[in-house]
């Protein structure tokens, strides 16, 4: 990127751009300030008696789906992510399109993994404009170099769901990998040998896309049952031999951390539920499959069976750690947006108390409403937390852009959002003066649980007043950073960033809450947890 971009600043004081790939923007106005206005996008209408009679909509191979579907220069092509690492279809959709003579194409993944760093090769070759999506790994470092043609465009998924809706995003073509998948384009992702459980990401492609294709190595008889995605949406359906690799879409086991300080933070945030009153019986919480907060859910789950409590529903992507507390009896229901480990794949599969659900009724911030504002409790990660409890989850200390968003964003909304984030990540302090990229505004974190303490938000008298008494460690957020870069030998050094912007980071309601700026020099090694894929 080397044209002069327009810049304004939001209500947060960040300066964002007022275009973005041609499209003028709204700034982040402030939570809850932007108010949406106009009707749904929609596809064009079709007729039944363009598709066959008997509802068998097979093509030959991608490449004819392709071409049925107009594939052409400067189309914005989606794909889902549920397959993470192990995805096959995506990458391949890109490759025929561009053997398809097609250029500059937009892509809408919901999110990207290192296994499609050949999309960087795309790039180069001016097949694909620029990415609107996360971005993690070697895509993320080609875009904070600064080498994309465009802007990076990084969405919550319930963001993502808001883009496509409202016309942000208008998807051309869908290309939805299926586990199993009819004739007609039915699709369910809990059946087949690439199983991955929820479809839930897929759905506002299928919805709202001009055209959309089904893609899946398990045809099925009609109809396919269950079915995440209607074949009333699709337009062609494809056969091939594998859409993924099974040892990649999930892993057999996700692993509880072993470190004792990171540990000690997931002891410290279900003592906090406990001992804040939000652990009784029918309550909600939501966690995410990184090893602090599956162990949080095995250290709460004592704590439930000890008080005799048991939690109405669990959101979020399913572990064999949530599976637990359904069979146990613990939980009545888990409301899947995507499954992390072969017994979630299992269980999504067979217990219909297990629910595959999409960001639509997650996470969508421009709907009637949505589930995450009803959840009573989050425990989220980071990269960065200031001292205002503004947080950072897509870019590291150096400023490299390394994570997506994933439903971060949307889980903020919840009853108490709580950060678990160790205080200290590769000798850089995690609670910084400014967060690199301001990515949920401080006023809708409520606690940030460390090794060395757990802060409150001062907004948050009812928390501070519910804990008083109890043996938790409550310390001011202040001291716990002062602490820290005392061990650490004094403040962490700022990243070395141009006036360039790479990519913008959209809030929940599609204005610009901060930008992702161009790193300077030689990239430094660093570590860290984000919101999730």
């Amino acid at each position: 990127m080397s044209d002069k971009v327009e810049l304004s600043e939001n209500a947060l004081g960040r300066l964002v751009p007022s275009v973005v790939n041609g499209r003028r923007e709204v700034a982040f106005q402030g939570v809850n300030a932007h108010r949406p206005q106009g009707r749904k996008h929609a596809p064009s209408i079709r007729s039944s008696a363009d598709y066959p009679a008997n509802g068998d909509k097979r093509v030959a191979d991608l490449e004819t789906a392709l071409k049925k579907c107009g594939v052409k220069s400067g189309m914005v092509i989606s794909n889902h992510h549920h397959f993470r690492n192990g995805d096959i279809v995506a990458l391949q959709a890109l490759q025929t399109a561009a053997r398809l003579g097609a250029k500059d194409l937009v892509w809408f993944p919901s999110a990207s993994f290192p296994c499609q760093a050949a999309v960087i090769e795309l790039m180069q070759q001016g097949v694909v404009h620029h990415i609107e999506g996360s971005m993690n790994g070697p895509l993320g470092d080609y875009c904070t170099a600064g080498k994309m043609r465009g802007l990076g465009v990084l969405r919550s998924h319930g963001g993502r769901w808001q883009a496509v809706q409202d016309g942000e995003v208008e998807i051309d073509i869908a290309v939805i990998a299926a586990p199993t998948a009819d004739p007609f384009g039915n699709a369910d992702g809990s059946h087949g040998r690439s199983a991955c459980g929820s479809l839930g990401f897929a759905l506002a492609d299928a919805t709202y896309a001009e055209r959309a294709i089904v893609v899946t190595d398990n045809l099925v008889p009609f109809p396919c049952i269950p079915w995440q995605i209607q074949g009333n949406h699709i337009d062609h359906v494809v056969v091939t031999d594998s859409i993924g690799d099974p040892a990649k879409i999930v892993s057999g086991t996700t692993e509880i951390t072993k470190s004792p300080d990171r540990l000690r933070i997931a002891e410290y945030v279900a003592r906090f539920l406990a001992d804040a009153g939000i652990m009784k019986d029918g309550f909600s919480f939501q966690a995410g499959a990184g090893g602090i907060a599956l162990a949080f859910v095995s250290y709460l789950k004592e704590l439930m069976r000890g008080a005799g409590v048991k939690a109405r529903f669990v959101r979020g992507g399913s572990t064999k750690y949530l599976v637990e507390l359904l069979n146990e009896g613990l939980v009545d229901y888990i409301l899947d947006g995507q499954t992390f480990d072969l017994h979630g794949v299992a269980s999504i599969a067979s217990n219909p108390r297990h629910v595959a659900t999409s960001p639509f009724t997650s996470y969508n911030h421009q709907g009637k409403g949505n589930f995450a504002t009803f959840v009573d409790a989050a425990v989220l990660g980071a990269t960065e937390v200031d001292v205002h409890f503004n947080a950072n989850v897509v870019t590291h200390s150096d400023g490299r852009l390394l994570h997506g968003i994933g439903g971060w964003q949307n889980c903020l909304f919840s009853g108490c959002s709580i950060l678990a984030v160790p205080s200290v990540r590769d000798r850089i302090p995690v609670i910084v003066d400014r967060v690199t990229t301001l990515v949920g505004p401080g006023e809708l974190v409520d606690v940030v649980a460390t090794e060395r303490g757990i802060a409150i938000n001062p907004r948050r008298t009812d928390l501070l007043q519910a804990v008083r008494g109890t043996s938790l460690p409550i310390r001011p957020i202040e001291e716990i950073k002062a602490e820290v870069e005392k061990i650490c030998g004094g403040k962490p050094k700022p990243p070395a960033l141009g006036d360039t912007p790479v990519a913008v980071v959209k809030w929940v309601d599609g204005t610009i809450i901060d930008t992702v700026w161009q790193v300077l020099g030689p990239f430094a090694a660093a570590g860290g947890g984000g919101g999730g894929d």
